[in-house]
C-alpha cells in the first residue's frame, strides 16, 4: 500500500470532499448519478495523489460501484413502493448481470488500464451522442425480445457497467425503451437491475485489486477507495440538491445539450491520457 504521511491523507481528504460536492452538483444538474460523473472526478483526483496510470482507472470504477450501491438501493425500494419496477426483467437479467460482472472483475485483474479507459470513451461517446442527437420515441418493437435476447443483455449489461463504473441505468433505459417499455418503468427497473451489478462490482473490485494493494492509496480495499466512498457518498447526495434546483431553471433540451457536451469533453480527456 503507498504509505501517505499524514499531512498528504488529510490533502487525500479534502480533495475527495471537493469531488463529492462537485460530484452531486452534477448529478443534480445532469440528473444522473452514476459513473459517468464518479468516474472523471476520481481519475482527476487520483491522478493528483500520484496513483500509479496502470491501476488508476480500476481504482475509480471499483470505487465509483461502490458510491452507487447505496443511491441504487434506496432508488429501488423508492420505485418498488410505486410498483414501477418490471419484477420478470430484474429476475431475468440479473444471473447473467452478475455473470457480466464476474468477468469484468477479472478483467480488472490483468487487463490493462486502457482497455478500461477505452471501454469508458465507448460508452461517454454513445450516451452523449444520445444526448444531442437521441429522441424519445425510438424504438424497435412494443414488446420485449425472448428468453435468450433478454439473457444476453442483461450478460452485457452487467460486463460494460463493471467495466466503467455504472450501475447500468442509461444502458438498460435504452434497451427497455427500445422494446417499447414506459419511461417511468424502465428507470424503476434499471434501478432494480443495477442492485445486484453493483454489489457484485464492489466485491469483484476489492477481490481483483488485492493483488495490487501496495500500489494503492491509503485507506484502499483491493480497487475500491473507503475513504473515497465514505466521502464522496454523504456529500453528493447533499450536494446533488442544489444540482437539482439548477436544473429546474434551465429547459430540458440545455440539459441534454450540456450533458452532452460533458461527457465529450471526458471522452476526449481520456483519450488525451491515453498517449
Amino acid at each position: 500500500m503507498l504509505h501517505i504521511p499524514l499531512n498528504e491523507a488529510l490533502w487525500l481528504a479534502l480533495a475527495i470532499l471537493v469531488a463529492g460536492g462537485i460530484t452531486g452538483i452534477l448529478a443534480g444538474l445532469f440528473g444522473i448519478g452514476g459513473g459517468a460523473i464518479i468516474v472523471p472526478v476520481l481519475f482527476e483526483v487520483f491522478r493528483i495523489l500520484g496513483v500509479p496510470p496502470d491501476v488508476r482507472m480500476q481504482l475509480c470504477i471499483g470505487t465509483s460501484l461502490a458510491i452507487i450501491v447505496p443511491t441504487t438501493i434506496r432508488s429501488y425500494r423508492a420505485h418498488s413502493a410505486r410498483g414501477a419496477v418490471l419484477p420478470g426483467v430484474v429476475r431475468t437479467w440479473a444471473a447473467p448481470a452478475i455473470i457480466g460482472v464476474a468477468l469484468g472483475s477479472i478483467a480488472a485483474a490483468f487487463a490493462p488500464a486502457s482497455v478500461f479507459t477505452i471501454a469508458f470513451v465507448v460508452f461517454a461517446v454513445f450516451i452523449a451522442s444520445k444526448a444531442l442527437v437521441g429522441r424519445d420515441d425510438w424504438r424497435v418493437s412494443d414488446h420485449l425480445p425472448g428468453r435468450a435476447a433478454m439473457n444476453f443483455y442483461g450478460f452485457l449489461l452487467g460486463l460494460c457497467s463493471s467495466l466503467m463504473g455504472i450501475s447500468g441505468g442509461s444502458l438498460s433505459n435504452f434497451v427497455l425503451t427500445l422494446y417499447g417499455q414506459p419511461l417511468r418503468n424502465a428507470v424503476a427497473t434499471s434501478a432494480g437491475v443495477g442492485v445486484p451489478i453493483t454489489i457484485a462490482g464492489t466485491i469483484g473490485y476489492v477481490l481483483a485489486g488485492w493483488p495490487h494493494q501496495g500500489q494503492m492509496p491509503v485507506f484502499s480495499l483491493g480497487f475500491v477507495s473507503a475513504l473515497g466512498v465514505l466521502l464522496i457518498a454523504p456529500l453528493s447526495s447533499f450536494t446533488a440538491a442544489y444540482g437539482v434546483r439548477l436544473a429546474h431553471w434551465l429547459p430540458k433540451r440545455w440539459l441534454e445539450v450540456a450533458f452532452g457536451l460533458f461527457l465529450l469533453l471526458v471522452a476526449a480527456r481520456f483519450l488525451v491520457s491515453l498517449f
